[in-house]
């Protein structure tokens, strides 16, 4: 059984709604002081206070580093007004429901039934496709909300109905309630698909941080500092849970390539803060025109035909390989590839090239039955990794396949036109940076076309 550490700390009162009923930027003495009140354990003049938060401390919410800025994040919230939000399916920010106090953006409980709420749900003005969003919220008691993403906006459907939900609530509570089980429901889960692992949350009164992270539909929840949900978008085991979930009767649902970010109003008081975002938009690493970026090593063909990247076996017929200029450690990368002949390739990674000698690992491009997809190291222990043998259907020889590669810390994953191939550990690769490079094997009589070189840079 999954391990849920709850912290409790200040016991908070359910807001009044009528306060809700003020502008939607500030709100009233008697309310400001209340909710001043609640937070005053985890939030104020000297930040957040040990033990009872995971927020920083160390700066004041609502803030970037300079580190952070100039990586790219950009604040969705400033602390003092709602600019850059609206109300969902809406063209306006809500009269009612929500409203900005003391650096927090607050959603308040509904008066008679908590769980009908009166502001409903707000999204971003902008939408994103790939990106890291990370948020602090704080919960009351019976805290019901959620951050939704790749929203899709339909007259007639929830916000939930359709997107993808890193889920907010006050755990034990609803447990205690019996309304709510262990699985798919609780805060960090994706909601009604995954469910968390072992985390630590902290109770009403304390401040949380969350962070989604979303790369070529490979998705990630975060809930202090650790992990709890990991899953790709469309892929088979994503599709199967679909299929048996709430969603099935949603067509759309977690279908969007870009959309909105969200928060749900459940008519629950929640607070949230710092809700900062890094656009990860794929950068590509061939410009369908020369062969700027790359360098070339040995004496094989590389050259732009029809904006497709040929390599292509030279009189010499020994081993070349095309090596990008940068390096890179975390990456999602997406490469296209035609084998027109024989095409015995590899996607090198976390590699240095010297003259015709490669040190680092490659996800095999092989014609049928050599293990394309799996991890080879050059020079060093051989093969690391091969996909099991049914997986070979994957590869269609002389048509386009996509293969991709995902390199996170020591964890490796490759997928072939959709099919996951390979997903392990190693130390030694965890350890490395270095650069993207494509190979030509010896022999000769090789030809392969490339296309749609992508790469998200995860950093690490």
């Amino acid at each position: 059984m999954h391990v849920i550490h709850t912290i409790h700390t200040v016991r908070s009162q359910t807001l009044p709604p009528a306060a809700f009923h003020r502008s939607r930027t500030f709100l009233s003495i008697a309310f400001a002081l209340t909710v001043v009140a609640l937070a005053g354990a985890c939030y104020g003049d000297t930040g957040a206070r040990s033990g009872d938060s995971a927020a920083d401390s160390d700066r004041p919410p609502n803030t970037l580093t300079e580190a952070e800025r100039d990586a790219g994040w950009r604040l969705l919230f400033d602390g003092e007004t709602t600019d850059g939000w609206r109300g969902y399916n809406r063209e306006a920010f809500p009269d009612t429901g929500w409203a900005v106090v003391d650096g927090m953006l607050v959603v308040g409980a509904t008066a008679g039934d908590p769980d009908v709420a009166i502001g409903g749900d707000i999204v971003t003005t902008e939408s994103f496709s790939d990106f890291d969003l990370k948020f602090d919220f704080m919960l009351s008691e019976v805290a019901n909300s959620g951050v939704l993403y790749r929203v899709i906006e339909e007259q007639g459907f929830a916000i939930w109905n359709n997107a993808p939900e890193y889920q907010v609530l006050d755990d034990p509570a609803y447990v205690e309630m019996g309304t709510m089980d262990m699985n798919t429901h609780l805060t960090g889960d994706n909601y009604d698909l995954h469910s968390a692992g072992d985390k630590i949350l902290y109770g009403p009164g304390g401040w949380n941080q969350g962070r989604i992270r979303v790369a070529n539909n490979h998705v990630e929840h975060w809930l202090n500092g650790i992990k709890t949900v990991e899953y790709v978008l469309g892929s088979p085991e994503w599709e199967a849970l679909v299929a048996a979930s709430k969603f099935e009767s949603f067509p759309q649902y977690g279908r969007a390539a870009s959309g909105p970010i969200g928060l749900q109003d459940h008519g629950r008081n929640v607070f949230y803060r710092s809700i900062k975002i890094l656009p990860l938009g794929p950068v590509s690493l061939f410009n369908g025109e020369n062969l700027d970026g790359w360098q070339v090593h040995g004496t094989e063909r590389w050259y732009v035909e029809n904006g497709e990247l040929v390599c292509e076996s030279g009189p010499d017929a020994q081993y070349g390989y095309l090596k990008t200029e940068r390096t890179f450690r975390d990456f999602d990368l997406s490469v296209d590839f035609m084998q027109e002949s024989d095409g015995n390739s590899g996607i090198f990674f976390r590699s240095s090239v010297e003259g015709t000698t490669v040190s680092g690992w490659q996800a095999e491009v092989a014609p049928p039955g050599l293990f394309s997809g799996g991890i080879y190291e050059s020079y060093g222990r051989g093969w690391l990794v091969q996909p099991e043998p049914e997986l070979d259907a994957a590869l269609r020889m002389g048509d386009w396949n996509t293969m991709r590669v995902r390199a996170v810390g020591d964890r490796v994953t490759t997928w072939l036109n959709g099919t996951r191939m390979v997903d392990f550990t190693d130390e030694t690769i965890g350890a490395a940076e270095g650069s993207i490079a494509l190979q030509i094997h010896d022999g000769g009589g090789i030809k392969v076309r490339w296309r749609n070189l992508e790469v998200v840079d995860l950093g690490g």
